[in-house]
């Protein structure tokens, strides 16, 4: 019988190529399973996922009290299973505290179902476990897309290579958010946007069933994350440039102008049931936005990193979706070297990437697809200069909200690598190369190295260290240990959690430094002067501390004078913890002090 199926294919050559393409589409997925998977629980958790981890099992950070001290158990209280919060519980906790749309987290709060608590938590194997299957579907959904696109299994499998090596994917994989999930809604609209962009440029009409799938698609993004509207704008800019150049056709081709207008009704069908959709989210959001927790991506026009910034933290962005060297190490040799590999890789990448992209451009059949996703990522990259030079809202200093475009990139890439797969020999822009398919695997693992640095936390390190300040703690401290930190938004609270997770991770320390937190709570108009509320909450609750203990102040942003309170500054230096800033108090007894 297996011979009987050797001979089919043989005789069939569709069939085998059809196998060979499954073959090596699951040899990517397989690739993508591991590197997405390794090491997965490894990285110290941080506030934003703590925030995924408190509403997707339908509790509050509201249960943590304020201005007094507390153990550990009652900070990780909200981490713990509740088993009689279910989904309504997720969504008004979510809306209530949030300022994120609640889909993801009701899918993570059915995902969790799967999962036991581990020491008595939420399992973050589970919390995580869910984006990175996420992100391993990518690969087999941009092989889709470029498929789709170009018509081309080459660049499909291009395509699908890339993303199961890309440095950022997997960084997007490995965190407990939803930008993983948001990239897929991605690539599906821009499916649809291939679809109907091919019948507008035929002058056929868009299928029904593509119409309404695009609607669900749009939908189900804006309710997975708000910026996911950036990619509609963008797709919505592709369009109107599609119907200018149709209007500017239509003064030459009078007998096809029925036709084109006819082509175009379900698309404003489609984008009239998008905005019905969003409307939906867009007064949720209305209702629900706390300025306090965006604080961060705002800057100010007069300050002269405003202007700088975003071009920085744009070209650092699109360089780390394709390579990523260990930046962020502690050695300053390592940092340069990286530094400078990186920019000699992009140097030498750039212009073939760019020559691959234009000769895609010079084919015909192909140059539709090119404008299409090209025109798409140009339109969302104009979006974020947009809101950070004209709103002062600078998106490019988050990572990951590049997620709205970042699949069209991959894709692109793979329709650029896919011209020198086919070519043999050549010389590109000065470039002498011995055969394009070198060029091609060089390319792929620059992404496989910078894929294992990510997941060996040596690249796109959580934005909080909390396993450089524990160990700190724990050969300085022998005595109690009063963790305190000025409290504004659930974001201090979700810093307070990975230094507590870190403390319990380790479970010997909690014997030896019992340690306790004190969450002073602090508007940002309740300092006058030198007398700032946090301060005073602070001076309260040190004079009923049991002595001797260690005070560690830790993004305490009060003005402290703990002399009159008996605590001694340490003058040793300690290692920096990225995301904490913190000093130690010896807080001793009367008799010592004297």
């Amino acid at each position: 019988m297996k011979l009987d199926t050797f001979r089919e294919t043989k005789r069939n050559p569709v069939l085998h190529t059809t196998r060979w393409q499954l073959m090596l589409l699951l040899v990517w997925m397989a690739i993508g399973i591991v590197l997405r998977f390794t090491q997965l629980t490894n990285k110290s958790p941080w506030t934003d996922e703590f925030a995924t981890m408190v509403f997707s099992l339908g509790n509050s950070f509201q249960t943590v009290p304020l201005d007094k001290v507390i153990g550990l158990d009652v900070l990780m209280q909200p981490l713990e299973i509740n088993p009689a919060a279910g989904t309504s519980a997720v969504i008004h906790h979510l809306l209530t505290e949030d300022v994120h749309p609640p889909l993801y987290f009701v899918l993570v709060h059915w995902w969790l179902k799967l999962f036991p608590p581990v020491g008595g938590l939420v399992s973050l194997w589970g919390e995580r476990s869910l984006p990175a299957l996420f992100g391993v579907a990518s690969i087999p959904a941009a092989y889709g897309l470029a498929t789709l696109a170009w018509r081309s299994p080459i660049v499909g499998q291009m395509a699908a290579a890339m993303m199961a090596v890309s440095p950022y994917s997997i960084f997007l994989s490995q965190e407990a958010r939803q930008y993983s999930l948001a990239a897929l809604w991605v690539i599906a609209s821009l499916c649809c946007l291939v679809i109907a962009t091919r019948h507008i440029n035929l002058r056929t009409s868009l299928p029904m069933g593509v119409a309404l799938g695009w609607v669900v698609i749009n939908s189900l993004g804006i309710a997975t994350h708000y910026f996911f509207v950036l990619t509609l704008c963008a797709e919505a800019m592709v369009l109107i440039v599609f119907a200018g150049l149709q209007i500017r056709k239509k003064r030459h081709i009078h007998p096809q102008i029925f036709s084109t207008y006819s082509s175009w009704w379900r698309i404003y069908a489609t984008a009239a049931g998008t905005l019905t959709g969003g409307f939906v989210w867009v007064l949720v959001w209305q209702n629900n936005y706390n300025s306090k927790l965006t604080e961060w991506i705002k800057s100010d026009p007069g300050n002269i990193l405003h202007w700088l910034n975003p071009v920085f933290q744009s070209v650092a962005t699109w360089l780390t979706m394709i390579s990523l060297l260990p930046v962020e190490s502690s050695t300053l040799v390592v940092v340069i070297a990286s530094g400078l590999g990186m920019l000699i890789f992009f140097l030498w990448a750039l212009p073939i990437l760019k020559e691959g992209i234009v000769t895609q451009w010079q084919q015909p059949g192909n140059r539709l697809a090119t404008a299409v996703l090209g025109g798409f990522v140009l339109g969302a990259i104009a979006q974020f200069y947009i809101f950070s030079y004209a709103l002062g809202i600078d998106l490019t200093r988050g990572a990951r909200y590049s997620f709205v475009y970042f699949p069209a990139v991959i894709v692109l890439v793979g329709a650029s690598l896919a011209i020198f797969w086919r070519q043999d020999s050549g010389d590109i822009k000065g470039f002498s190369v011995t055969s394009g398919k070198k060029i091609v695997a060089l390319i792929w693992l620059m992404g496989l190295v910078s894929g294992v640095i990510v997941v060996s936390n040596l690249g796109y390190r959580k934005y909080y260290r909390p396993e450089i300040l524990v160990p700190a703690m724990q050969q300085t401290s022998s005595v109690p240990v009063l963790i305190a930190t000025t409290h504004n938004t659930i974001v201090q609270t979700g810093e307070m959690m990975g230094i507590a997770w870190e403390l319990k991770r380790a479970n010997d320390l909690l014997h030896k430094l019992n340690p306790q937190f004190l969450l002073a709570h602090q508007e940002e108009n309740q300092c006058e002067g030198k007398e700032c509320r946090a301060s005073t909450i602070l001076e309260q609750n040190l004079t009923q501390q049991p002595r001797p203990f260690d005070l560690w102040l830790i993004n305490f942003h009060a003005p402290v004078e703990l002399e009159t309170q008996k605590c001694i500054a340490d003058p040793q230096y300690f290692e920096p913890a990225y995301g904490y800033d913190y000093n130690l108090y010896h807080c001793l007894t009367d008799e010592k002090s004297g």
